[in-house]
């Protein structure tokens, strides 16, 4: 599955068939995300997204709100620009903060933090993209605690992407939340899969 970029009705399993491996299907694939998430800072989590962590979300949202045929549509529309599309990678990046005025405080300092997030291999940096479905920060400055982020590789930097033991940092520069940190040896092989 990991190296499909596009999610189709084709790949979708009925309700019933679904729900007879959910448990296996949903620990199968929770036991790979470990090796797709990051701690940037004290509050903010990389979910490097795939084919199959967004085929999963698509088949949960089906299971959980039994649209049928009817949601199949909406739901591919909305995970399919999470997909990585086989030159660059795709994250979900959450700010995590457990108390509410805390969270409140924090968010509203961070409009804008989509914009700072990076990748550097050795002395490049890849700039992230923000997904562009909708607006993650408000006209009061207020950023989304979720956030969607692309980072578009040139080749040579998904060969040194690909290459064993490369350093990589994953980072956000906002001037309200600067953190960064390196990849583990095992999420850098586990990413450099998404790319073809």
């Amino acid at each position: 599955m990991a190296s499909k970029h596009k999610i189709t009705a084709a790949d979708i399993m009925p309700f019933a068939e679904y729900a007879k491996v959910r448990k296996e299907t949903r620990s199968r694939i929770s036991a790979v995300k470990k090796n797709r998430r990051i701690e940037v800072g004290p509050h903010v989590t990389f979910y490097f997204e795939s084919f199959e962590t967004m085929w999963l979300q698509v088949q949960e949202m089906l299971h959980i709100e039994r649209g049928g045929e009817a949601q199949i549509v909406d739901e591919l529309a909305a995970y399919n620009p999470l997909v990585p599309k086989g030159s660059e990678l795709v994250t979900t990046f959450m700010i995590e903060i457990d108390d509410p005025d805390r969270r409140k405080r924090l968010l509203g300092k961070l409009g804008g933090i989509e914009e700072t997030a990076f990748i550097q291999i050795g002395m490049e940096k890849i700039p992230g993209q923000a997904e562009e479905d909708v607006d993650r920060t408000n006209a009061d400055g207020k950023a989304s605690s979720v956030q969607f982020v692309h980072f578009k590789f040139t080749p040579a930097q998904i060969a040194a992407f690909k290459t064993p033991g490369t350093p990589v940092i994953v980072g956000l520069g906002h001037a309200s939340y600067s953190h960064m940190a390196v990849l583990p040896e095992q999420v850098r092989a586990e990413l450099a899969k998404d790319f073809d």
